[in-house]
């Protein structure tokens, strides 16, 4: 599996979902219960453009607040495919996932951050489907990695408050909604009509 290939599967997949969002569904919630559909999309948007900058060895304090507010503009559609060409490019250097870049949470491997990424991109393309009555077809080595990637973390991102309590499946649970329930999303959920 090239981790590389697989995160710009995922970040090409969220784009296209965004090009699905009906005009009346921007307002539409989300399985994050403080997010409608714009907000989420913005989250992910503004993931990818910091992804840039960072990839390129910016610090925090030199990115600024240059991805503060609305993203999106009049054609969110658009704003997602040039955000995602730009995430795409970002980590092209293969020096990239070598080295550290700077996050809130320190100096975090470049490596690490792209899986951060890869589960931004999973983990909400499965929220935007969701949430706009697609049916939500996760990229199977993404969701594999990323599952494999968050298995060794669950415990500091829930003790971080950084994802919710992991919702029950049953055995016969699909790797799909396995991983969603391992972020705390019940693989059932529906907008409420």
């Amino acid at each position: 599996m090239d981790l590389l290939t697989t995160y710009r599967r995922t970040v090409a997949d969220f784009a296209d979902q965004v090009g699905r969002v009906g005009s009346d569904q921007w307002t539409a919630p989300t399985p994050c219960a403080d997010w409608d559909v714009r907000t989420l999309v913005n989250h992910v948007i503004g993931e990818e453009r910091w992804s840039e900058p960072l990839f390129a060895g910016a610090s925090l304090d030199e990115v600024g607040d240059r991805f503060a507010g609305d993203l999106l503009g009049a054609d969110p559609a658009a704003a997602a495919r040039e955000a995602a060409e730009r995430a795409c490019r970002a980590p092209a250097d293969p020096a990239a996932l070598d080295r550290d870049v700077e996050l809130s949470a320190g100096p975090t491997a470049g490596r690490e951050y792209l899986h951060q990424l890869l589960a931004e991109h999973v983990v909400h393309g499965w929220d935007l489907a969701v949430a706009i009555g697609v049916e939500p077809r996760l990229d199977p080595e993404g969701v594999r990695e990323c599952a494999r990637w968050f298995g060794g973390r669950v415990p500091m991102y829930r003790a971080g408050g950084l994802t919710e309590p992991g919702v029950p499946v049953p055995p016969d649970a699909s790797d799909q909604d396995r991983l969603v329930a391992a972020f705390g999303r019940d693989p059932d959920w529906h907008p409420e009509m």
